[in-house]
């Protein structure tokens, strides 16, 4: 009984790409050969027939070389939100900013005017800026929060907690708008009270845009000044 074997050469070439050769011996009446035969064909190979004067007619068979090219790599959903949350809040802070300017110029530069005195007993602002601060709260709150904030054992805020909750982008954000309806709110009853009482409010309320007690220490002060001013000529 004849019995058919199967030789193999692997080799490297020069420029450093592997490769295997398999030489398997034609019998069409070997039940090895055939199986052979069946597992090239599922695993893909090719079958180049060559002649050789040593080995006689014998199949040559090359095994594919496959290339993987890694595909680029996607945008993390998590660094997506990221973005889009700091782009949100740099946009709160822009547009909240810009939201109290118009009422500080009118204050500061036309005080006696009718749109002034008009534009500070509205409420709009306030409700639109708190409309955005309650969002923003929102975004940055995090199961967190309420560990930071009362993180003493007498369950009141430290400074380390603070800042650590401070570190959020949206949490800086909602402070700034927070900031910004407390200052505008002061500002305005500074406005008003200076509009009863005959003082000069345009100092104090260009103090509270940006150091807002100042401001309202400010407006103490010139109301005191002022009153006392006004006591001395009427005793003279």
């Amino acid at each position: 009984m004849a019995f058919s074997t199967c030789f193999c050469h692997s080799k490297i070439d020069n420029l450093g790409k592997t490769g295997q050769k398999y030489y398997l011996p034609i019998r069409s009446n070997d039940a090895k050969f055939e199986l052979c035969k069946k597992l090239i064909v599922k695993s893909r190979i090719n079958l180049i027939r060559d002649w050789s004067f040593i080995g006689g007619s014998r199949i040559v068979v090359k095994q594919k070389i496959m290339r993987l090219v890694a595909s680029p790599k996607k945008a993390s959903p998590v660094n997506a939100s990221l973005l889009s949350g700091s782009q949100l809040a740099s946009s709160a802070f822009t547009i909240g900013t810009a939201a109290v300017l118009p009422f500080y110029t009118l204050m500061a530069l036309a005080p006696n005017s009718e749109l002034t005195k008009k534009s500070m007993q509205s409420n709009v602002p306030y409700v639109i800026l708190g409309i955005l601060y309650a969002y923003l709260l929102y975004l940055s709150w995090t199961p967190e929060t309420v560990e930071l904030l009362f993180a003493s054992k007498y369950l009141l805020p430290e400074l380390t907690s603070i800042g650590k909750m401070f570190s959020s982008e949206m949490t800086l954000a909602s402070a700034w708008i927070h900031l910004l309806v407390i200052d505008l709110f002061a500002a305005r009853q500074v406005f008003q009270d200076g509009q009863e009482n005959q003082i000069e409010t345009r100092h104090s309320v260009s103090l509270c845009l940006f150091f807002c007690p100042i401001g309202i220490l400010s407006h103490v002060v010139t109301k005191a000044m002022t009153k006392t001013t006004k006591e001395n000529k009427h005793g003279l």
